[in-house]
């Protein structure tokens, strides 16, 4: 059974930072690439970045050059550096492997980008 848990959300002011924290447990070894996603109020839930097990990472257009993903694999932690924040940064984040599957879906860490 695989278990992400996700840490380090708060409030921010724009242009603030905070780092997120995925924890995983469970039978991770097969999971070749994470992701890290948002849902903002009354939207659909979103990719934001994603990294193989590689290393290799992507982001989404609207947060690429501010946002940084990384992996520890001896903690089996992904983190999430949200830097120069922006109030359309707001929203309930999650870690799960890429593709999503349905059932890792955790709680979330709520974000809040104050303007």
């Amino acid at each position: 059974q695989v278990q992400f848990m996700e840490s380090g959300g708060g409030l921010v002011q724009a242009g603030g930072s905070l780092r997120l924290s995925c924890a995983a447990s469970g039978s991770i070894f097969g999971i070749n690439v994470m992701g890290w996603y948002r849902q903002a109020p009354g939207k659909q839930r979103e990719l934001v970045a994603t990294i193989t097990r590689l290393g290799s990472t992507d982001y989404a257009y609207s947060v690429k050059e501010r946002f940084t993903i990384s992996r520890d694999p001896a903690t089996n932690t992904v983190y999430l550096q949200m830097n120069n924040s922006k109030p359309q940064d707001t929203a309930i984040y999650y870690c799960n492997q890429h593709p999503p599957r349905e059932m890792y879906w955790g709680q979330g860490t709520q974000v809040t980008v104050s303007s």
